[in-house]
């Protein structure tokens, strides 16, 4: 008689989803929804207790210079890093809607702005840091000018995501989310363009775009569309 011996099996073990080791959509969200709060509280707080700074007078981004310079720069960095990890959420949450390829194509755009912004300083003027011109500056540095190319740069891609969102929300249902998302847009260009006037309408306009971004991505990190 013969005797057949089989060999011993081995338990097959579930193949691991692509996607296991990729952070959740949720907690990247979060990160976006963080990002606004974070770097408005950390700018205020250090334009209201750094020595010689005035809201009226000087730019939220020349935080940057003095001593105390490091603190403003680490705050670009954090917030941009966390910008474009709320992006990625984004994309993964709206993939195959409306405005899920751009908008957060977009808003990772302004995450690398604001990250670009910590490599290249605002110059200094109008009294800050202490010991600087009480002048505007004459001229911009080359630094400077980088600056203020990256950030219009930044801010024009996210007023033009939030116009990319608005027809998400419409398609919706969210009017009163797609009225807003077509409104704030030509308030932070307003404030960009009365920059030259005031100071703080140009702050104004900047940090409404931060709010609105941290408002949108709540929504949409709380109610995910389904329109697919």
């Amino acid at each position: 008689m013969t005797h057949t011996v089989s060999a011993p099996t081995t338990p097959t073990v579930p193949a691991r989803p692509p996607h296991a080791a990729r952070p959740a959509p949720q907690l990247l969200l979060s990160c976006g929804i963080a990002a606004g709060p974070l770097f408005l509280a950390v700018g205020v707080i250090q334009g209201l207790t750094r020595e010689g700074f005035d809201f009226t007078r000087n730019a939220i981004s020349q935080l940057s210079l003095g001593d105390l310079g490091w603190i403003q720069v680490t705050n670009f960095v954090i917030a941009g890093t966390l910008i474009i990890a709320g992006a990625i959420g984004m994309r993964r949450t709206l993939h195959g809607g409306p405005g899920g390829t751009w908008a957060p194509r977009l808003i990772a755009v302004f995450g690398t702005a604001i990250l670009a912004s910590a490599a290249f300083a605002a110059d200094p003027g109008a009294g800050f840091p202490v010991g600087a011109p009480e002048g505007a500056t004459a001229s911009l540095s080359t630094n400077g000018a980088i600056h203020m190319v990256v950030g219009m740069i930044g801010y024009l891609a996210l007023c033009a995501a939030f116009i990319v969102l608005a027809r998400r929300f419409s398609a919706q249902g969210w009017r009163g989310w797609a009225m807003a998302s077509r409104i704030v847009p030509v308030v932070v260009v307003a404030g960009f363009a009365g920059s030259a006037a005031s100071v703080l309408v140009f702050f104004t306009g900047a940090a409404l775009g931060q709010v609105w971004l941290t408002a949108t991505t709540i929504r949409l990190a709380t109610t995910p569309p389904t329109g697919r």
